[in-house]
């Protein structure tokens, strides 16, 4: 299987199944001498684990991290960073009966079409359980843009029609409520919401907000043709297995818009170039500008529901079933630190190769 590697300079690549005995990552690129432990990584990793409230999977996990190479006396040495988490809480029977027939809107069947075979626990290498290894991947990339004054921040702004009110946004708000909403009364309203779906057995979809700031992000990060900072961004985030699209600023509302509201106008406070407005989600011609970067991320309701539904088993007969096991009824509460992880690696691994996009930067380094 390819495809499971992210990153040119600052890479990370992804191992392990749903039910094997751990899943893990490679980090190559991280730059020698970053302070680094496994706590680091570990505060990233309790975000997204299973069970941590009542709006998550009941699977229980300790996903604790062990760091296996690449770190020396609390230093990283420039050498491939391998992490591992084992898994320990599994219930094979609960996916015994899935092994015959196709999950709706699982990867079960372009799974077994593509290699003949799978691994039905759970979904295999196509389960949420693979987003850990991105998670502890995303720590140390976070922990370098940190160094250079880069925050990553994202958080739930939607579950089902019910959306966080604007004039009550606090982006200090999400840590403290279990749907990591930037606005506690909304977010009582969606665990209400939240507590019917469990109680009929069905789930809903959700949109997540990331945003990075604190020091400017450098202008010019990305590439102009086919490597643009949003389209590196919308490949990485796209590949998280519940996402199903992607904005930057305005967005789908730009379509709607006139060029006069739309655009982003520049004006200079104290010599410096700034955007009176972010239409654009801090990104010009596929390269950094400056401001905040902002996207949304539209992410599907959990397809496993206990509620009976229409699929075909692996004869091509027509079957009903019912879904069991232990499932999340939205994902976004826990997705916001996988969409946080793979931010920061792409943005970690466009910082690396920009340092090489000017001749006078080599001259700094080797003259």
């Amino acid at each position: 299987m390819s495809g499971s590697t992210i990153g040119k300079i600052f890479s990370l690549t992804t191992f392990g199944e749903s039910h094997g005995k751990a899943i893990g990552a490679v980090i190559d690129g991280c730059p020698a001498g970053l302070f680094l432990c496994e706590e680091d990584i570990q505060k990233d990793l309790d975000r997204r684990k299973p069970g941590a409230s009542k709006y998550s999977s009941k699977r229980t996990e300790a996903d604790q991290c062990e760091i296996l190479s690449g770190v020396f006396e609390g230093k990283t040495t420039g050498t491939p960073i391998s992490i591992i988490i084992p898994n320990e809480n599994q219930i094979e029977r609960d996916y015994t009966d899935i092994a015959e027939f196709y999950r709706p809107s699982h990867a079960d069947y372009t799974y077994d079409m593509k290699y003949g075979r799978r691994d039905y626990r759970g979904g295999g290498r196509s389960s949420g359980r693979e987003t850990a290894a991105r998670v502890a991947g995303g720590a140390i990339a976070r922990k370098i843009l940190e160094t250079v004054g880069i925050y990553v921040q994202a958080y739930t702004v939607c579950i089902g029609d019910i959306a966080v009110e604007p004039e009550r946004f606090n982006p200090h708000k999400p840590a403290y409520n279990p749907l990591v909403m930037p606005d506690d009364e909304t977010a009582k309203k969606a665990e209400a919401y939240l507590e019917e779906l469990i109680k009929s057995g069905d789930s809903t979809g959700s949109v997540c907000q990331c945003r990075v700031y604190g020091a400017p992000l450098p202008v010019g990060l990305g590439e102009p043709v086919f490597s643009k900072l949003d389209a590196e961004i919308s490949k990485a985030i796209m590949s998280i297995g519940a996402v199903k699209a992607i904005e930057f600023g305005a967005g789908f509302g730009s379509a709607y818009s006139k060029g006069s509201i739309n655009n982003d106008p520049f004006t200079t406070v104290g010599g410096l170039v700034y955007k009176e407005s972010n239409n654009a989600g801090g990104i010009l011609g596929g390269m950094s500008d400056g401001s905040d970067l902002v996207f949304n991320v539209a992410i599907k309701p959990p397809p496993s529901i206990s509620i009976e539904q229409q699929s075909i088993d692996k004869s091509g007969n027509i079957v009903t079933k019912t879904i069991s096991g232990r499932h999340d009824p939205v994902i976004a509460p826990r997705a916001v630190v996988v969409i946080e992880a793979m931010t920061a690696i792409v943005l970690c691994d466009l910082l690396l190769q920009n340092m090489s996009a000017k001749i006078e930067n080599i001259k700094k380094i080797y003259l």
